[in-house]
């Protein structure tokens, strides 16, 4: 196993709890100019390596884009998880509201009784770590509290100003994610100066602002948000270009799994995406991305392996 335990420093009591209360500087803080070689997650490491690690997606809702209701139930998510680290799994990545295109917003209650009783059931099962995929202060505390190491928020700790002090008093690693706008209007005309400078320059604030609010910089993973108000061009040339993004001395996720412009590219949106998913997360990982989020684990993982073995990384 990539993961190992390890003390951790005590951080300070009394940082800023709001996201934009200290001017930040865009460029790299000295201590990230090296490649990272770790992502800490709190109360152990996740070593990267060059394979990627591969996150497998719970969704625990009725209406994901992929494969909404599927795991809807607590008792078909559990086992799902399971069986993804059976498979090979190096993280879970677990969900309560659909972020799909112009899907309708769910409320704290209701994604607390979504989440939770799978995150309860798991943390005392599962030996990978789990991660929560939430915007929501109130549902990430709850689910650190029952054992999730990561909080994976799609707006960059933007949506809530609670989210940075929830993530640094939780003591657990954090990813921060470019979303255009908000999933009800972030496919509406997406446009940029420069897709992959301004995605660049977006996260490098992101994660200068959380770490002047007291997240340490180790803890912090980065997404440029394919698909998360993008067109198909915006999300080609981020994909073809992500060696802009691992460089930056965090480590990099990529979230492309089963998306509509793998449909558009085959010319056929109808056609089974787990291929294409598999051929992009191979140029990921020949590119150095260090994490893969994937609805689709053994063929992922299976992949990954004889790419490695063949000498593609």
């Amino acid at each position: 196993m990539p993961l190992v335990s390890h003390p951790h420093d005590n951080e300070p009591d009394s940082a800023p709890e709001g996201l934009n209360q200290t001017p930040v500087d865009l460029g790299a803080p000295a201590d990230l100019d090296a490649p990272a070689e770790y992502w800490d997650l709190g109360r152990r490491r996740l070593t990267l390596r060059p394979r990627p690690h591969v996150m497998g997606i719970l969704n625990v809702t009725p209406d994901s884009f992929s494969d909404g209701g599927k795991h809807y139930s607590p008792m078909a998510a559990v086992e799902a998880a399971l069986q993804m680290e059976r498979d090979g799994a190096d993280l879970i990545d677990i969900g309560g509201e659909s972020t799909r295109p112009y899907s309708d917003p769910v409320g704290v209650t209701e994604e607390l009784e979504r989440v939770m009783p799978v995150i309860e059931q798991l943390a005392g099962k599962l030996s990978i770590p789990i991660s929560i995929d939430t915007s929501k202060a109130a549902v990430a505390a709850a689910a650190v509290t029952a054992g999730a190491e990561i909080i994976n928020d799609v707006t960059g700790m933007e949506g809530d100003p609670k989210m940075v002090s929830v993530a640094r008093e939780g003591d657990v690693g954090v990813c921060l994610m470019h979303m255009r706008g908000t999933p009800q209007s972030m496919q509406d005309n997406p446009a940029y100066e420069d897709v992959v400078a301004d995605i660049r320059n977006y996260l490098l604030r992101r994660r200068n602002v959380c770490i002047a609010a007291g997240i340490p910089a180790s803890r912090i993973c980065l997404d440029p948000g394919i698909g998360f108000g993008k067109t198909h061009e915006h999300n080609l040339r981020l994909l073809r270009e992500i060696r802009q993004f691992t460089d930056l001395g965090s480590p990099l996720l990529v979230g492309h799994s089963r998306k509509g412009m793998i449909g558009q590219l085959l010319g056929d949106k109808t056609r089974d995406r787990m291929a294409g998913t598999l051929g992009i997360s191979l140029a990921m990982a020949a590119a150095g991305v260090h994490v893969l989020r994937v609805h689709d684990v053994q063929v992922t993982v299976d992949a990954l392996r004889l790419f490695e073995a063949s000498g593609g990384i």
